[in-house]
């Protein structure tokens, strides 16, 4: 039984079924929700179900949008040369905090993982391969996690789309800035051999 009144319990519950949320973390958010004026526990409420009713998936690349294009699609500024294809949308803000790349992106939502029986036919890939069949594309830059599944997507996504004469690169992977030769594992150290480069 919850020391807990039943509203602020059943509150506590849904917060934690949010991601990184804790039951600490829960109740620490319900406390506050609680001592916060009306108005601003209903512009949470609200945003929250204004976002749930109008974010749809970008129909060219799957990534979220308010309109049928996201504001990458619809930006002629980007170059439609290159598209890197990314696992979440989350994972488009992480490449463009680096400033460094202009092109277009691609959303698959989620990884080839066959013990979770999810297999190409789950992942957003049919109109990804409708845009390379217009000829605009030079470069898929292939941006999965350096995961088992990751991995596995990205020889999937090599396979797949070698035929259709586009480069097909991945993303350099081996040792992190900053970290100690030391405490590097050795299918890191092989990834960071394998992907070296002239200086």
């Amino acid at each position: 039984m919850s020391d807990l009144a039943a509203p602020m319990s059943r509150l506590v519950d849904e917060l934690k079924r949010l991601p990184g949320v804790g039951a600490k973390s829960a109740q620490r958010m319900a406390f506050h929700l609680l001592g916060a004026p009306n108005e601003e526990a209903e512009r949470l409420a609200n945003a929250i179900l204004n976002m749930c009713g109008t974010i749809q998936l970008c129909e060219r690349c799957n990534n979220l949008s308010e309109g049928p294009l996201c504001p990458f699609c619809s930006n002629t500024n980007r170059s439609p040369k290159t598209i890197c294809v990314v696992e979440q949308p989350a994972n488009i803000s992480i490449v463009e905090r680096t400033r460094q790349y202009n092109g277009l992106y691609h959303v698959l939502h989620g990884v080839l993982a066959p013990l979770k029986n999810i297999g190409p036919e789950d992942l957003k890939l049919k109109n990804l391969i409708e845009r390379l069949g217009q000829g605009e594309t030079e470069e898929v830059i292939i941006a999965t996690s350096p995961t088992t599944e990751g991995q596995a997507t990205a020889s999937y996504l090599a396979r797949l789309l070698k035929p259709l004469h586009v480069r097909v690169s991945r993303l350099g992977m081996g040792i992190p800035v900053g970290s100690d030769l030391e405490f590097v594992d050795e299918a890191t150290m092989m990834e960071a051999m394998e992907g070296r480069r002239d200086l």
